[in-house]
């Protein structure tokens, strides 16, 4: 998984500018950094990885979707023409 980089100086000045305390703001910015470190992020990466497999079955359902449609067109034009 990706590290999240997260600049606590910028978010603590951001929430001063907004009318925050500085002990407050900063409480604020540890309390988020911790809980950023601790989320798991997906990547685009991590999603193509599990979704691989997923996206080969698909095409094989759909040649084979393909294959017995093309049999059963051929079994009733053999039948009715």
């Amino acid at each position: 998984m990706a590290a999240v980089m997260f600049d606590t100086h910028k978010f603590v000045r951001k929430l001063q500018e907004a009318g925050f305390e500085e002990k407050q703001a900063e409480g604020i910015s540890e309390a988020f950094k911790e809980a950023s470190v601790e989320a798991e992020v997906v990547t685009k990466k991590d999603l193509q990885i599990e979704l691989a497999p997923i996206k080969s079955d698909i095409n094989l359902m759909k040649w084979m979707l393909g294959a017995i449609l093309g049999l059963a067109i051929a079994n009733f034009a053999k039948q009715f023409l």
